[in-house]
């Protein structure tokens, strides 16, 4: 595993530490305004998808591999509705260093 603080893209260590903590804050202030996202191939609203996934769960990610200067991972996520899964995660990070987009699902 790679501790979080240990990941190469600062704006994707922030996205993980936010969604460890079970911080909204910090998960709302790690992405760009208007961000999207996908799960599994499908576009989700991000707000409704972060609560049900990460916050009224317990998300949790335990990250295995990275790559593209940190923009992708492969994921151990876990949360109390559907336990452990292992997921791939790509995010786009803009030149202020925040999420604008992210997509995951299946690894």
């Amino acid at each position: 595993m790679i501790a979080p603080s240990q990941l190469s893209e600062p704006a994707v260590r922030a996205f993980v530490n936010a969604v460890n903590a079970g911080d909204r804050a910090a998960f709302q202030e790690s992405l760009t305004p208007g961000a999207t996202m996908s799960d599994d191939g499908s576009d989700r609203d991000v707000a409704q998808w972060a609560d049900k996934e990460i916050f009224s769960s317990g998300g949790h990610m335990d990250v295995e591999t990275e790559a593209d200067g940190g923009r992708s991972l492969v994921v151990a996520y876990r949360n109390d509705t559907w336990g452990e899964m292992r997921t791939a995660w790509r995010f786009e990070v803009t030149a202020d260093g925040r999420v604008s987009r992210f997509e995951t699902g299946q690894a």
